[in-house]
């Protein structure tokens, strides 16, 4: 089954024939990794643990170390992750903020895919 295009706070997409864009599997897997690290815990009633929260991290002193042990552990979680490797995370101060490196492997495809993020101010 396709999903359709939908980047988290983003509007869908048309496809090439004026219908709704679909995603393929590397792409599907990489919108499931930034709603899972953007939703704040809680958000979702029925899984209270999803999600990682960078949203809410906006505007808190930036603590490197817990944002990476975040993703991390979000990313071990998600089913578009393949668990082995393991994702590798990096977390940068920039100012007004930290950038974000993600190398991980897709579990659909088995490609590596990488997503690379600021959150800022």
């Amino acid at each position: 089954m396709n999903d359709l295009t939908h980047v988290i706070f983003g509007d869908l997409k048309p496809g090439p024939s004026g219908d709704l864009a679909v995603s393929g599997d590397l792409d599907a897997g990489r919108e499931r990794v930034l709603r899972r690290l953007l939703t704040n815990p809680g958000d979702y009633p029925f899984h209270p643990d999803y999600g990682a929260g960078l949203a809410r991290m906006v505007g808190d002193t930036a603590d490197v170390g817990r944002i990476k042990a975040a993703i991390r552990g979000q990313m071990l979680l998600e089913q578009a992750v393949a668990q082995q490797p393991e994702p590798i995370v990096d977390v940068a101060l920039i100012p007004r903020g930290v950038t974000c490196s993600i190398r991980y492997t897709d579990a659909a495809t088995g490609q590596p895919a990488v997503l690379s993020f600021n959150v800022t101010v």
